[in-house]
């Protein structure tokens, strides 16, 4: 029987209670992961998960995290470690997001709770992992969830677009400082994907498909779609692949000025 590609890890996925992170910690555990996941207040989608991932005979453990707090993120990485041992893969799912409204409106402390959530949590998380894998010869891989919108942005999320730019700076950062350590860095940008951030084109059929014209795809992506991009940077297979962003959008940052 053909190994599993991440036989033996270890893998940390933040905001893994729903959408693209439990999608993702349910295809590490396919592919031999053990995982701890993270949540913030959605205990019940935390236990689905972990429910998923023992499904295929794996580990995992699941501990609420508010990332904005470093306490709080190296305690998470101290009690994976206590469980489970120490992670090889981190995947910094864990985000915000919503209409924050014009910029020269919003209030201070809305764009400071957007951008300490998607911005200081993975450069937290981020700090703990390399200080374990430092600590234990190095190697390993660093996946941060981005999104199109550091790249394309959108009037009237601002905080939005420029937490997540700023997540694929220090991506590239990173991805230089930790060469050496032979530590992968990379960062995966969805376009639209059918989780609970995108709860309005689920529920409602008129305003997903108004959207879905725009994709060249003609679809929204589905979260599986992202996890198995995640698991292929994950494993030996993606060894030479670091600092880059993988963009998985059906082709819609390829459609901007098309028709102008």
């Amino acid at each position: 029987m053909d190994m599993k590609r991440l036989e033996g890890r270890i893998a940390l996925v933040t905001g893994a209670n729903s959408g693209i992170g439990q999608a993702t910690a349910e295809a590490f555990a396919a592919e031999g992961a053990r995982v701890a996941i993270t949540f913030l207040d959605d205990e019940a989608g935390a236990e689905e998960t972990i429910r998923r991932v023992e499904s295929h005979g794996a580990a995992a453990i699941a501990l609420q995290l508010d990332q904005r707090d470093p306490l709080a993120v190296a305690r998470v990485f101290r009690e994976t470690v206590g469980t489970l041992g120490v992670p090889d893969i981190l995947v910094n799912n864990a985000a915000a997001g919503g209409k924050d409204g014009p910029i020269a409106d919003m209030r201070d402390e809305d764009f400071d709770s957007v951008i300490r959530t998607n911005l200081h949590g993975p450069f937290y998380c981020c700090r703990e992992f390399i200080r374990l894998r430092r600590a234990h010869g190095g190697r390993g891989r660093i996946i941060n969830v981005t999104s199109v919108h550091e790249k394309i942005p959108m009037p009237g999320t601002g905080a939005y677009n420029a937490s997540k730019g700023g997540l694929r700076n220090l991506t590239r950062t990173l991805a230089l400082e930790l060469a050496p350590d032979r530590i992968n860095v990379n960062n995966i940008a969805p376009g639209m994907i059918l989780t609970p951030m995108n709860q309005e084109a689920l529920e409602d059929p008129a305003k997903r498909h108004e959207s879905e014209a725009h994709i060249p795809w003609k679809r929204a992506g589905e979260p599986r779609e992202v996890a198995a991009l995640a698991v292929y940077l994950a494993s030996d297979d993606a060894d030479y692949a670091t600092g880059q962003t993988f963009t998985l959008d059906g082709g819609l940052t390829m459609s901007l000025g098309q028709g102008a």
